[in-house]
């Protein structure tokens, strides 16, 4: 470890730090939390092992540089029989796009396609009449005084738009709105044994409902993304077990990142609009600065506060001496917030020039970006549009997490 680390490092400190993260308050707002880790130096060691990395450019770099990898299934396996990492769960979503290494991972990226423009536009307009929807049952409440917009919307929109696209019948998706949430204990920062178990028990229900899904359009194509994909990995894998596998991780992958975190930023961006009226207003007379929005909402509180990496081989990072399958954690929220990388990084700016790494980079590159952020421009300017003007009525509450972000309520009311 390299010297300067050494110096500072304070493992007690360091802990109690985390220990903040997990209340009520540490949820609510983590930032204080993060500013205090990056006076402990861009990169510093986590009590737990490895380190901890708070600064964006190093952030940056190491998702965009090939010498450092996912803690992948193999990388899994070498932590021991004992640890999180053998935890069903942990060894199920390691085998999804995002958790692969060249060059499995571009042999299935490179299956999994691209969101091309027709799809996009057509995805777009589901999107829209979804929207129109959810905001009629928004308007109802309001007649009655309140609407809590996390559950009618945040958590509805998302599900509709991919569950559409992939052809899940709608009765299905309350379900696999709750298993998604059960199932993100696994990429947390640090589970406890009951949240995996919880992740576990959600993983072995998508695993059975995404099988039987992957089995019955087999039996009966049509033109949706599982069918082409079977197509797809039936030339690729002789195989038609393993084909059939694989396909069925693109469609947990897709579900999973449809979800959880698009859902996040639907909900924080809204309480970021309605908690300043100046903001509402702004918006309201410039609608133009729509997609700007989000992206200063993905850079200000990013759905996803923590990526881990692991070295590829020994390294220098900054001035730290990082051993080769040793984890880095990015602490992305605090990236976010880095004054070296931002001017006033702690206001909330929508004219500010939009940079973020919400949706990592690299070969990592998140493939669902541009639908992402269509649902949120598409949210954000019809709400603004159709509804007066919102406050928000009590500050909302989080889900116990710290690498993924989830409100569980945001109660508003007209102005």
């Amino acid at each position: 470890m390299g010297t300067t680390t050494a110096r500072s490092f304070n493992r007690r400190a360091t802990v109690s730090l985390f220990s903040r993260l997990r209340t009520a308050d540490g949820q609510s707002d983590p930032f204080p939390v993060y500013a205090q880790l990056r006076e402990r130096g861009s990169v510093s060691p986590a009590p737990w092992g490895g380190f901890l990395v708070t600064g964006y450019a190093s952030c940056d770099q190491i998702l965009r540089s090939s010498a450092w990898l996912e803690p992948d299934t193999r990388w899994r396996e070498r932590q021991g029989a004992r640890t999180r990492w053998s935890a069903p769960s942990a060894r199920e979503i390691s085998r999804t796009l995002p958790a692969l290494n060249p060059p499995e991972h571009t042999r299935v990226r490179r299956s999994a396609g691209n969101f091309d423009r027709s799809t996009i536009e057509r995805i777009g307009l589901r999107a829209s009449q979804v929207v129109d929807r959810l905001l009629d049952t928004v308007e109802e409440h309001l007649h009655a005084g309140e609407a809590d917009f996390a559950a009618l919307v945040g958590e509805e929109l998302p599900v509709a738009t991919i569950g559409d696209w992939l052809g899940l019948p709608s009765a299905d998706w309350p379900r696999l709105r709750e298993l998604t949430h059960d199932q993100v204990f696994t990429q947390e920062l640090l589970p406890s044994a009951s949240q995996l178990a919880r992740s576990d028990a959600a993983m072995a229900e998508l695993r059975a409902y995404f099988l039987d899904l992957v089995r019955e359009r087999r039996a009966r194509p049509g033109e949706d993304p599982v069918s082409r994909w079977i197509s797809t990995w039936d030339a690729l894998e002789p195989d038609r077990d393993k084909a059939d596998e694989a396909v069925y991780f693109l469609a947990l992958f897709v579900l999973l990142a449809a979800l959880e975190t698009t859902s996040t930023l639907l909900s924080t961006m809204t309480l970021l609009l309605v908690e300043d009226p100046d903001r509402w207003s702004l918006l309201a007379e410039h609608l133009d600065l729509v997609p700007a929005f989000v992206e200063e909402a993905l850079r200000y509180d990013p759905p996803t506060h923590v990526i881990s990496r692991i070295a590829a081989e020994d390294c220098l990072l900054e001035d730290v001496e990082v051993r080769a399958d040793e984890m880095v954690h990015l602490m992305i929220g605090a990236a976010h917030r880095d004054p070296a990388r931002f001017a006033d990084p702690d206001r909330f700016d929508p004219r500010r020039r939009p940079t973020h790494l919400s949706f990592s980079g690299g070969i990592h590159y998140c493939l669902g970006a541009p639908l992402a952020r269509l649902e949120a421009q598409t949210l954000l300017r019809q709400t603004i549009t159709r509804l007066p003007r919102l406050t928000l009525v009590r500050r909302p509450s989080w889900a116990p997490r710290v690498a993924f972000r989830r409100l569980l309520n945001l109660d508003v009311a007209p102005a």
